[in-house]
C-alpha cells in the first residue's frame, strides 16, 4: 500500500474522454512533481488490447497499474489515460499508460479516442514505447500497422512537432535474434511513414527529422518470466538520466517546465477533443504565458503582505526612514528572484516580459509609500530652512546670504534623501517634489523677507515719528517768522539720517535698486507724513494755540515776568503786540510750507486783519466797496492739499479770537483803573474849597473853647485806634462797596473790643497783644459769621495786594495762569 501511494497511480483522463484535474494536481502535489522545473520526463505507451502494456510499465517502473487477469479471459483493463510515479528512476520520470487499441469494447469504427489519445501522448511524452508482437513483424496485415499509421497521421496535426523517441517494444521474442527483426521493422516502419500523406510543407521531410526509433525485445512474461524480468531490469537502466544528451530523450524539444504542466496538459487536451490542430509552439507560448502571469502574481501577493514590507509602509507613514532605497530593493530583489527561479524553464520571450509587468506591477504597488518618503523629505528640508533661516539672521547674518545658504544646505540635504531612497529599477522621477520645495522655500523667503523690510521699516518709522513730532510741535509754538524754515532743516536732517541708516540695513538683503528706491521714497514720504500730520492737528488747535499766545505775550513783560498793572502800561500797544504775535501763529499754521514756495499768507493776514482793524477803528465811514483779500476759500500760492485754514476760516478764527481774549483786555483796564483810584485819597480841590468855606465857623469854635479841642483830641485818638484795629485800607482793596459792607459788619465788634483792652490795662492784666489777636479772631468770626463780608464775583475786577510802597494791581487771569504754569512745572519735576 506503501509502495501504490508513492507511485500516487491516478486516472488523468477517463473513458469518457474528462480530464481529471482534480486528480492531476493531487498527483503533483504529493510527488512534489512542481518542483522538478525541467528536470522530468514523460514516458507514454500504446499498444494493442491486451498486448501487456501495463504490466511492462509495472516491471519496469515499479508502478502499480492495473494489469489483466488472464484466468478470466482478454478483455479491456485500461480504459481512458493513467499517469503514474516511476518510482527510483532518476529524473523525476512520469509513466503514462494509455488505453488499448484495437479493442473490442469501443467497436471497430470507433477510432476517434483512440487518435485523440494518440495525439495526446506524442505532445506530451517524451519517450512512447510502442508495445508490439514479434509475430507480426514482417506481416503486411499486421496488428501494429494501424497503431503506427495512427501515431504518423496524428503527428501531421501539430504545426511544429516536438522531437519524440519511439522505443519499439518486441514482445514475446522469439529464437529470431534481434540484429536480424531491427531492420524488417525500421523497413516496416519507413513504409508506412512514406505511406501516410503529409501536409506540403512535410512532404519531403525525412522520419529522423520527427522521430528517434530505438527498438528492443522481451521474452514472454508468461512463459520465460525471470528471463523477462531480467531483460526488463536492464531496460529500466536505459531511463536514468534519460534526458541527459546521449540518453533515450537527450535531444528532446519544446519542454514545458513541471509547474506548467497540469495547465498544459488540459490545454492540450481540450484542444485535442476541440478536433482542431495542435500548434505546439503556439501552446508552449500560451503556458509560458498563463504560468509566468500566475508566478507573477503570486509574488505580488505575497510581497503585498510581506512583514518586512508591511513595517517599512508603515514607519513611512510616520517620517523619513534611512536607507529606504536599499530596504525595499532588498525585497523586492528577494520576489523577483524567487520568480526568475520559478519561470526559468518558460520561453524566454515571456518569461522577461511578464518580469517586467511584474517589475512594474510591484513599482506601483510600492510608490505610493516612496511619494510619502519625499513628501516627509520635502517637509523636512522646509522646517530645516525655516530653522537655520532664523538661527542664521538672529546671529546677525545678512538676510541674503542667510537665505542662498540655508536653500543650498537643505535643497542638498533633499537629494541625498532622494537617493537614498531611490530603487535602482525604478526610473522614478522627483523633480516636481523637488520644484515644489523650491517654490516653497523661495515663499518662505520672500515672506521672511517682507516681514524683515517691514519690521526695519516701522522701526524707522517710529525713529523718524519721535525725532520730528515734538521739535515740530515746539517749532509751531514758537511759531516765528522761521518756523517752516527750520521745519524744512529739521526734516531733511532727521530724513536724511534715517534713510542712511536704512540704506546701510536693508544692503544685507540685497534688493534691485528700483526696490530699494522705492522703500527709501516711501520712508521720505512717511517723514513728510509727519509733519503734515503734525501741522494739521496745530491747525485744528489753533485758535486755543493764539489764546494762549496771546495771554503769554499780554500778561507777561519782555523778562517774562507776570506784568502788574501800575498805571503806567500802554495797554492798546501791549494788546497790539499780543495779536500781532496771534495772527503769526496763524499765519503759520494756515498752510504746509515744506517746498520752500513763497507765499503772501502773513501779508495778507496782517493786511485784512490787523491794519484793517486799526483803520476801522479810526475810520468808521470806510468805504465798504473795496475787496477783500480773505474772501477766498482757498490761498493763491498754496495747492489744496497742502492748504490747513482756508482765508475764510482765518477771518473767521480771527472773529473769534477776538470776541473770547476781549475780556482780558477789559480786565486789565479795570486792574489800572482800580489801582488809580486806590492811591488817590484826597478828595477833588472843589471839595477841600467847599470844606474850608462852610466849616470855618466851627474851626473858630475849636479854637476858641479849650473843652472841644479836648474832646476832638481824643475823639482823634478812638479813630486812630479804630483806623488801625480794623484796617480801613486793606478793606478798601476789594473796591469800596465791598470795603464799606466790611466795616459795618466790623465796627462794633471792633469798638467792644477796645472797651474791653482799655478795662483790662486798668486793671493791669491785659497782654499787649490780645487786643489785635482778639481782633482778629474776632473778624475771622464776623466773616464767617456774615456771609454779606464776601466779594461778589461781579465787583472782582482786580486782585490787590499790599506792600511797604502801596497797594499794586495784576489780571486775575494771569494770576491762574501763572499758578497753573507753576504747578504744571512741579508736576514735571
Amino acid at each position: 500500500m506503501a509502495e501504490a501511494d508513492h507511485c500516487c497511480s491516478t486516472q488523468l483522463i477517463d473513458g469518457d474522454g474528462e480530464f481529471n484535474v482534480a486528480g492531476l494536481d493531487n498527483f503533483i502535489r504529493t510527488t512534489n512533481f512542481s518542483n522538478s522545473g525541467l528536470s522530468y520526463a514523460v514516458v507514454a505507451i500504446m499498444g494493442p488490447q491486451s498486448s501487456g502494456k501495463s504490466t511492462l510499465l509495472n516491471h519496469l517502473f515499479q508502478t502499480k497499474f492495473r494489469e489483466m487477469d488472464a484466468f478470466r479471459g482478454r478483455s479491456q483493463t485500461t480504459k481512458g489515460i493513467w499517469i503514474a510515479n516511476c518510482v527510483g528512476i532518476e529524473p523525476f520520470t512520469v509513466a503514462m499508460d494509455l488505453e488499448g487499441t484495437d479493442g473490442r469494447e469501443r467497436g471497430e469504427d470507433d477510432t476517434t479516442f483512440e487518435k485523440q489519445s494518440a495525439l495526446f501522448a506524442l505532445a506530451i511524452a517524451d519517450i512512447v514505447l510502442i508495445n508490439m508482437w514479434c509475430h507480426d513483424i514482417g506481416r503486411e496485415q499486421a496488428a501494429n500497422k494501424p497503431l503506427l499509421k495512427t501515431v504518423f497521421q496524428v503527428m501531421m496535426r501539430l504545426f511544429s512537432p516536438r522531437k519524440t523517441t519511439l522505443l519499439f517494444v518486441i514482445r514475446d521474442k522469439t529464437k529470431t535474434p534481434l540484429e536480424y527483426l531491427e531492420p524488417i521493422l525500421r523497413e516496416d516502419i519507413q513504409k508506412i511513414w512514406n505511406a501516410v500523406s503529409k501536409p506540403e510543407s512535410h512532404k519531403d521531410t525525412l522520419l529522423s527529422e520527427f522521430f528517434n526509433v530505438e527498438v528492443t525485445a522481451l521474452s514472454s512474461f508468461e512463459e520465460k518470466e525471470d528471463l523477462f524480468k531480467e531483460q526488463v531490469t536492464e531496460l529500466r537502466q536505459r531511463f536514468f538520466n534519460s534526458i541527459s544528451p546521449g540518453g533515450l530523450a537527450g535531444d528532446r524539444q519544446g519542454v514545458v517546465p513541471a509547474s506548467g504542466f497540469s495547465f498544459s496538459a488540459q490545454q492540450i487536451w481540450k484542444v485535442i477533443k476541440e478536433n482542431k490542430d495542435l500548434d505546439l509552439p503556439a501552446h508552449k507560448v500560451m503556458v509560458a504565458t498563463v504560468r509566468c502571469e500566475e508566478i507573477a502574481d503570486e509574488k505580488l501577493h505575497h510581497l503585498a503582505s510581506n512583514e518586512d514590507w508591511l513595517a517599512l509602509e508603515e514607519a513611512v507613514q510616520c517620517g523619513p526612514v534611512s536607507g529606504f532605497g536599499s530596504k525595499l530593493s532588498s525585497i523586492l530583489e528577494t520576489y523577483f528572484s524567487e520568480y526568475d527561479k520559478e519561470a526559468l524553464y518558460f520561453d524566454q520571450g515571456v518569461r522577461n516580459a511578464k518580469r517586467k509587468q511584474l517589475e512594474s506591477k510591484a513599482l506601483d504597488f510600492v510608490h505610493p509609500a516612496y511619494l510619502n518618503l519625499l513628501a516627509h523629505l520635502r517637509s523636512k528640508a522646509l522646517e530645516d530652512f525655516k530653522s537655520r533661516l532664523e538661527q542664521m539672521l538672529n546671529k546677525g547674518e545678512g538676510f541674503a546670504v542667510s537665505a542662498r545658504t540655508c536653500t543650498q544646505s537643505c535643497m542638498l540635504e533633499f537629494d541625498q534623501g532622494c537617493a537614498d531612497a531611490a530603487i535602482g529599477r525604478a526610473n522614478w522621477d522627483a523633480s516636481k517634489i523637488k520644484e515644489k520645495l523650491r517654490r516653497d522655500i523661495d515663499a518662505h523667503t520672500s515672506s521672511v523677507r517682507d516681514a524683515k523690510l517691514s519690521e526695519l521699516m516701522v522701526s524707522y518709522e517710529k525713529q523718524l515719528s519721535k525725532s520730528l513730532s515734538e521739535p515740530v510741535e515746539s517749532l509751531f509754538d514758537a511759531a516765528g517768522r522761521d518756523t517752516w524754515a527750520s521745519i524744512r532743516k529739521l526734516l531733511t536732517r532727521e530724513t536724511e539720517i534715517a534713510v542712511s541708516e536704512f540704506s546701510a540695513a536693508v544692503s544685507g538683503f540685497e534688493l534691485d535698486q528700483s526696490t530699494v528706491e522705492k522703500l527709501l521714497q516711501d520712508l521720505r514720504d512717511y517723514a513728510r507724513n509727519v509733519v503734515e500730520k503734525k501741522a494739521r492737528e496745530e491747525a485744528g488747535n489753533v485758535l486755543i494755540r493764539m489764546k494762549d499766545r496771546f495771554s503769554t505775550v499780554f500778561s507777561h513783560d519782555n523778562d517774562s515776568m507776570p506784568r502788574v498793572w501800575t498805571g503806567k502800561e500802554d495797554i492798546k500797544t501791549i494788546t497790539k503786540d499780543a495779536r500781532t504775535a496771534s495772527l503769526r501763529l496763524l499765519s503759520v499754521t494756515a498752510a504746509i510750507r515744506l517746498d520752500e514756495k513763497p507765499d503772501e499768507i502773513e501779508n495778507k493776514l496782517f493786511s485784512s486783519l490787523m491794519e484793517g482793524t486799526m483803520t476801522a477803528a479810526s475810520s468808521v465811514d470806510r468805504s465798504v466797496t473795496s475787496s477783500d483779500p480773505l474772501a477766498s476759500s482757498s490761498w493763491e500760492e498754496v495747492s489744496p492739499k497742502d492748504t490747513l485754514i482756508t482765508p475764510v476760516q482765518c477771518k473767521s478764527l480771527w472773529r473769534q479770537f477776538k470776541a473770547e481774549t476781549e475780556y482780558t483786555v477789559t480786565q486789565a483796564i479795570s486792574a489800572q483803573e482800580a489801582y488809580k483810584q486806590s492811591n488817590n485819597w484826597l478828595p477833588p480841590p472843589w471839595a477841600i474849597v467847599a470844606m474850608v468855606v462852610l466849616g470855618f465857623n466851627e474851626f473858630m469854635l475849636l479854637l476858641r473853647n479849650p473843652f472841644y479841642l479836648m474832646v476832638l483830641f481824643v475823639a482823634y485818638l478812638l479813630s486812630k485806634a479804630m483806623w488801625v484795629q480794623m484796617d480801613i485800607p486793606g478793606q478798601f482793596q476789594h473796591g469800596t462797596l465791598a470795603g464799606l459792607i466790611s466795616i459795618s459788619s466790623r465796627f462794633l465788634p471792633t469798638v467792644m473790643n477796645l472797651l474791653k483792652r482799655l478795662a483790662e490795662e486798668a486793671q493791669g492784666h491785659q497782654t499787649p497783644d490780645a487786643p489785635r489777636q482778639q481782633s482778629v479772631q474776632s473778624f475771622k468770626n464776623q466773616s464767617h459769621l456774615n456771609p454779606t463780608s464776601s466779594i461778589p464775583e461781579s465787583s472782582v475786577s482786580s486782585n490787590i495786594s499790599a506792600s511797604d510802597g502801596g497797594i499794586e494791581y495784576s489780571s486775575p487771569n494771569l494770576a491762574h495762569r501763572r499758578g497753573t504754569k507753576i504747578q504744571d512745572a512741579e508736576l514735571s519735576q
